[in-house]
């Protein structure tokens, strides 16, 4: 759920690609659904109507603090579902804790929910003044606040032109590093201030915001996003069931990227199949409607052997 350049809209609203998502993976009754990325629960509850009776859906977030949400939401499909807090890195030991074999389908959305984003304690978002925190699940020590105030400069520099592609990581870096000299950076809007500074004012008026990069950057950083992804994808399919299909929404190349090759190296191997050869987009509707949709990618595979 990806980061934008706006606090975002109700994540309880507006599930991504809500259609394209429930329309493409295979959905009847009686299916075993896995989804990854619960959120709020709205994909969840359009995968309910159409796997119920006798199916089942597992929903597994990283962050404790949604799950109640998820089930508020879910509670009148009874037993037909069970949520439980956790890295979909870990995939296999979470189904084999669940007695789950094997899944008909998966459901990534990936990035940061709207509802993260809006909190002003969590530090996601570059339009609030919060503390930098930035950790998907709180139980975890790292902190944006540990890498912006205590890494060192060169890395600090690799983590938003590999994370972010940031055409001015080395003077954001650079300027970072000066700062908490003096004291040490602690809130988003500080951090913020110390950017906009370190960038050229003639690249300020850009269509996203001049902070969002280091933002996502520091975000996948803090929360090893890119690494959890590349552990999942290379587990999920001897957990997908023949004919079954996986779902991943992505809102930056490098996710996507992660997506594509995995893809296109199972379809080479004769087991898979590409739902789609280019990404899915929101319609302009969606995005009029929803606008941090603007920027997701949908790509779905199905196991063929």
């Amino acid at each position: 759920m990806g980061e934008t350049d706006i606090a975002g809209e109700d994540f309880y609203h507006h599930p991504v690609l809500l259609k394209e998502v429930t329309e493409n993976l295979g959905l009847s009754p009686g299916k075993i659904i896995v989804d990854c990325t619960v959120g709020g629960g709205g994909h969840a509850e359009v995968i309910l109507e159409r796997i119920l009776p006798d199916g089942f859906l597992l929903g597994i977030d990283l962050d404790k603090s949604i799950i109640p949400l998820a089930g508020e939401r879910l509670n009148k499909y009874g037993e037909g579902f069970k949520l439980v807090q956790g890295n979909f890195r870990d995939i296999k030991a979470i189904m084999s804790d669940m007695g789950i074999k094997m899944a008909d389908g998966f459901l990534l959305d990936l990035g940061v929910s709207s509802y993260q984003l809006n909190d002003p304690t969590r530090g996601f978002s570059f339009r609030l003044n919060s503390p930098l925190d930035m950790r998907m699940d709180k139980e975890q020590k790292l902190k944006a606040f540990d890498l912006v105030n205590h890494m060192d400069e060169e890395t600090l520099t690799r983590i938003l032109e590999n994370n972010a592609q940031e055409r001015f990581a080395k003077r954001i870096a650079s300027a970072i590093v000066m700062a908490r000299r003096k004291k040490n950076i602690e809130t988003t809007t500080e951090l913020v201030e110390i950017i906009l500074k370190a960038i050229p004012r003639k690249f300020h008026h850009s269509h996203i915001h001049p902070a969002t990069r280091t933002f996502q950057a520091l975000r996948i950083a803090v929360n090893s996003e890119l690494d959890n992804l590349t552990h999942f994808l290379d587990d999920f399919f001897a957990l997908l069931s023949l004919g079954g299909r996986i779902a991943v929404i992505s809102f930056h190349s490098l996710e996507d990227r992660l997506v594509k090759n995995k893809f296109h190296q199972l379809v080479k191997e004769g087991k898979f199949r590409l739902l789609n050869q280019k990404p899915i987009r929101p319609t302009p509707e969606e995005i009029a409607e929803n606008p941090r949709s603007r920027s997701a990618k949908l790509r779905i595979g199905e196991r063929i052997k």
